[in-house]
């Protein structure tokens, strides 16, 4: 008799469940006073300590490595760079019939922030396909977003009244670019020490960004700015991003094959050029919207928990293609990468 298979479950991200139990003791217990004061320099500090240990992992010689895929890694930088903001500003037309300007707003910026590394690599393993392509695309995508995201959100936010300015811009590159540059620059003697204690560096990056987490929400509870959202708004913010992911899931698959890809390379491709990352997302809305990105926040956390259920489904069906095997070129992605579960890829 055969022994039922028992349905594999949907990957609900354990750190999202923790965001959410931040952001709900944000609403109960928000830092007011000299509290706020002190939980405001600590995220600053955070957020500095975030992106330098973003340019100490970095390797930028593997980034260079991967140039030989250039049209690979130009595709996804477009995708990410220039056809996901476009969806953004179409958007608009949805304000105020769908979304408030806040959501809109936060919904513009998802559209901005560069592409993942973890959950790209651990997808397009998964599916078999190009790995060494997705840990290049993510790289380059990463190292494009320390600038691009930044300038574009001052160029397409600017005039929504998020108030962004010449200090706003210092303190950009202050909180961002300076220590990610500074990480870069000490890799070669911090490297190793970053290699070997990984684990212990991701608890800290993480409990990192829940304080950011903290206290942006806790600011938005101070203005009162949740008296802006409804469940209404709640749900027409899911619906536009459902429709988002799958045009970008649909563009970046069949515009990669009419691009003339290969299926390992189009798998990439889907997966590196339809995603967004939270871990950089989330301190640099903190940097832009100051004590307005509570609500910025917002589209970007719950797009990162449907793109992680919606291309864990994607990539097992990927797996099981009859072209799989045939296809995936040696040594690259034959079968899925080990100890990078879909369900623990945060970025």
């Amino acid at each position: 008799m055969k022994r039922l298979r028992r349905p594999s479950r949907m990957p609900i991200d354990p750190y999202i469940v923790l965001l959410l139990g931040t952001v709900g003791l944000a609403a109960l217990l928000p830092a007011r006073g000299t509290a706020a004061d002190v939980t405001s320099g600590a995220s600053t500090a955070a957020i500095a300590f975030l992106f330098f240990l973003y340019g100490a992992r970095l390797s930028t010689r593997e980034a260079l490595d991967g140039l030989r895929h250039w049209r690979l890694h130009l595709t996804v930088l477009i995708c990410t760079f220039v056809v996901f903001p476009v969806f953004g500003l179409a958007a608009r037309g949805l304000v105020p019939v769908l979304l408030t300007q806040p959501l809109y707003q936060g919904l513009l910026f998802l559209t901005l922030v560069p592409s993942t590394i973890q959950s790209s690599i651990a997808f397009t393993s998964i599916a078999r396909g190009n790995v060494p392509a997705a840990i290049c695309a993510g790289s380059f995508s990463s190292l494009a977003g320390i600038v691009l995201t930044p300038l574009l959100a001052a160029g397409l936010l600017g005039g929504d009244g998020v108030g962004f300015s010449t200090d706003s811009l210092l303190k950009i590159v202050l909180q961002l670019l300076v220590p990610f540059l500074a990480g870069q620059l000490l890799r070669r003697w911090i490297g190793g020490f970053v290699t070997r204690h990984k684990k212990v560096l991701g608890l800290v990056d993480r409990g990192s960004i829940l304080l950011v987490v903290y206290n942006a929400f806790s600011e938005g509870m101070n203005q009162g700015i949740w008296h802006q959202v409804s469940p209404v708004r709640l749900a027409g913010l899911l619906g536009v991003e459902a429709v988002l992911l799958a045009v970008m899931l649909l563009l970046t698959w069949y515009g990669a094959r009419a691009l003339g890809f290969r299926r390992e390379d189009r798998i990439a491709i889907q997966f590196a050029g339809s995603k967004k990352s939270l871990a950089s997302g989330l301190p640099m809305a903190s940097v832009l919207f100051g004590s307005h990105a509570s609500l910025a926040v917002l589209p970007l956390m719950l797009f990162h928990q449907m793109q992680l259920m919606v291309c864990a489904v994607i990539a097992k069906r990927r797996a099981r293609d009859p072209e799989a095997n045939a296809d995936a070129p040696e040594g690259s992605a034959a079968h899925p990468v080990e100890g990078q579960p879909e369900d623990r890829v945060l970025r």
